[in-house]
């Protein structure tokens, strides 16, 4: 499958499928799994899977455009889908002795069958997700775990979770290790419900894991060798993914703003908002210019990770900070644009609005990156 048939896959389970629920799957807090299974048969669950595992081969800038696509329709879906690839990813970069164990998985994910996640991010540590608190104790050739695990996308609907862990003779909080664990691991369970301000379909709910089982074959990275693989291998496709789901919501702001004020009108002048109003046309104005110049860092961001440089890693810290900045400013004036229309919840923009704070707040959060930022520019380290 090529770039080109992979984005217009996306558009058109975006347009049938993902569009016409995603206020109300937002209203009830409902996990699309029709959004998963349409995913999944479209072979795009593969997409940055080798074409030998039955995966569609791509790289990071069609994962970006296709997660653009459905953020545009519906940015809980993106992210469920974004947090599958990273899942994939992580599974995919697994070190050598796990191979005969995640085949399988491998192989039903590039069948479409099979939908991972992340469970990185624990209360003791908060929006510091690299850091576990929790610790794999050894328990003959593979481990326990017990931990809790905070904002897990997809909890309650994934086949498995890529889960974090201090490991056995860990003794800092980046000496971590990866795991892999089922859905039927006996001790891991949903802990609790998930009603967030935003994002509100993509069940973004607590895990817990009650002295879980691993098996030697499911354990991904080496003793201590998690934070690396979160580093250079989870971030840098997280915050791509993360800048595209605000590009999809700036450009659904615009679209959105734009339609009201063609369509209402002041009946007594004979003209609609946007000829009437010039203050609201140069509003409209700026958040396109502000959207096409998201777009251009993320086009930026993308050349970078195909041909990494010594500027590669500033650019991944910005480019999620700049997102969530530029969704927020985008949204916000579409709500100020289309005044009543959209504080009363008659247009999708108070939806935008609120997925758009959401994903600003998710780790790493902007303030954090802010940090990081400012101690690469300073030449210190960041760690």
């Amino acid at each position: 499958m090529t770039h080109d048939t992979a984005v217009l896959k996306a558009r058109e389970i975006a347009n049938r499928v993902l569009a016409p629920s995603a206020g109300q799957n937002d209203k009830a807090g409902r996990f699309s799994t029709e959004a998963v299974e349409s995913l999944g048969e479209s072979g795009l669950l593969g997409l940055l899977l080798p074409v030998d595992l039955g995966g569609l081969g791509l790289g990071p800038r069609t994962f970006a455009v296709v997660t653009e696509t459905l953020a545009e329709a519906d940015a809980s879906v993106a992210m469920v889908y974004l947090m599958h690839i990273l899942g994939t990813a992580t599974i995919s970069a697994a070190r050598p002795g796990a191979a005969q164990a995640l085949a399988p998985v491998l192989q039903q994910i590039g069948a479409g069958r099979h939908l991972s996640t992340l469970a990185f991010s624990e209360p003791g540590s908060r929006s510091h997700f690299w850091a576990p608190i929790s610790r794999a104790y050894r328990n003959g050739d593979g481990v326990r775990i017990s931990a809790k695990k905070s904002w897990v996308t997809s909890a309650g609907h994934a086949q498995s979770y890529v889960v974090s862990a201090l490991a056995p003779e860990g003794a800092g909080p980046t000496d971590s290790t990866l795991y892999l664990l089922g859905v039927d691991t006996p001790g891991l369970s949903v802990a609790g419900p998930w009603d967030g301000l935003g994002l509100r379909a993509n069940a973004s709910a607590p895990i817990a894991l009650d002295d879980c089982t691993v098996p030697s074959g499911f354990q991904l990275t080496d003793d201590g060798a998690g934070f690396s693989v979160m580093l250079n291998v989870v971030l840098p496709l997280f915050n791509l993914g993360m800048a595209a789901v605000a590009l999809g919501l700036c450009r659904a702001a615009v679209a959105g703003t734009a339609s009201h004020l063609k369509s209402t009108k002041f009946e007594h002048l004979g003209e609609s908002l946007g000829e009437s109003l010039p203050t609201l046309r140069a509003q409209l104005a700026a958040m396109q210019i502000d959207t096409d110049g998201l777009s251009a860092r993320i086009d930026d961001l993308i050349e970078h990770l195909e041909k990494p440089r010594e500027t590669t890693t500033l650019l991944v810290l910005e480019s999620k900070a700049a997102a969530g900045d530029t969704a927020i400013s985008v949204t916000s004036a579409a709500m100020r644009i289309c005044g009543g229309a959209a504080f009363s919840k008659h247009l999708s923009i108070e939806r935008l609005f609120r997925d758009a704070h959401a994903g600003a707040v998710m780790a790493p959060t902007g303030d954090v990156l802010r940090e990081f930022i400012g101690r690469a520019l300073l030449g210190m380290p960041l760690f």
